[in-house]
């Protein structure tokens, strides 16, 4: 038996599906399912039970999962003792990022101020480790982390709530670390003829009942928004989603509803006001799993990730 046939038995029992085991693997379908009939031929047992919607295990499958589960870990950590060994000369670094977070302007959160500088200043120190990019929603970043299909992640999650210090407000979060990068205040885009169109700050509670414009669920954003209004007493009427800043300001100029948006906020010929009781606070933060060992050039490249972005409690 071989380690990629163990991998592709493993990953169809975890999925229950051979076509989004061969889309999680980037392979054809029909190889997964062929890899997987030979190593049930090679061990003279059915592992997988394909008569359902589902595909599930046999009880022989039931009794390798645990002994296929240990071979590929233990690969794992031969390589890492190669890695670590080789004194960092070579690896590879899987980083999630939400929308727009590494580069300026394109995403629902602003980027983090130089980030693909500091991606080439690793790579300078350290050019036999690659890295990958890969963008989601929070919500499948803290997913793929928790499969071991990212290392690292820059993810957008909401502020503790006030008077709950100790509430990261996300459900998703045992196992991972945090490191927050920046805390970003959200404030209210409208036409001037909206009939909120004033000065000064806007109570979240007045936003009641009005039609609103924000990025999708699973975003940081948008959850830090739907903590405010929670707290506030309310329940956001969400007329329009949309991931893009420039598309929720064009939503918002078309009267499709008021738009909820990071600051600084560049929207000209609209009204903006900063949102208040409570201050919803959107967080980018670094994200990386605490229930396996980090591999030397993951934990190399997050170490240089925190040294130049400290979090906004540092010390300036």
């Amino acid at each position: 038996m071989e380690l990629r046939q163990l991998t592709y038995f493993v990953t169809v029992a975890r999925e229950g599906s051979f076509t989004r085991a061969a889309e999680l693997l980037h392979v054809s379908q029909p190889g997964v399912s062929a890899q997987v009939r030979q190593l049930e031929k090679d061990l003279g047992q059915r592992l997988l039970d394909r008569s359902g919607r589902r595909v599930g295990l046999t009880p022989a499958g039931e009794a390798v999962l645990p002994h296929a589960r240990a071979a590929l870990a233990a690969a794992e950590a031969a390589r890492r003792a190669a890695q670590e060994f080789g004194g960092l000369q070579r690896g590879h670094v899987r980083l999630g990022t939400v929308s727009g977070a590494a580069l300026p302007g394109s995403g629902a959160l602003p980027s983090l101020p130089g980030l693909a500088t500091t991606l080439a200043a690793f790579r300078k120190e350290h050019p036999g480790i690659d890295l990958s990019l890969a963008e989601n929603t929070t919500h499948h970043l803290l997913a793929e982390l928790r499969a071991g299909r990212l290392d690292l992640a820059v993810a957008g999650l909401p502020a503790p709530a006030s008077g709950h210090p100790g509430d990261d407000g996300w459900d998703t979060l045992a196992g991972l670390a945090l490191h927050p990068v920046l805390e970003i205040p959200l404030a209210a885009v409208l036409p001037h003829d909206h009939p909120l169109a004033a000065d000064g700050p806007l109570p979240v509670a007045d936003l009641a009942g009005h039609a609103l414009v924000s990025t999708p669920q699973g975003t940081g954003l948008r959850t830090a928004l739907e903590r405010a209004f929670a707290e506030a007493g309310a329940t956001p009427a969400i007329a329009v989603e949309a991931a893009a800043p420039a598309h929720l300001v064009e939503l918002a100029a078309h009267g499709m509803g008021v738009a909820v948006l990071p600051t600084p906020v560049h929207s000209p010929g609209l009204r903006v006001r900063p949102l208040t009781s409570p201050v919803p606070l959107a967080r980018i933060s670094l994200v990386h799993p605490t229930d396996r060992p980090l591999p030397a050039p993951t934990a190399a490249f997050l170490a240089h990730l925190t040294r130049t972005y400290p979090g906004p409690g540092a010390a300036s």
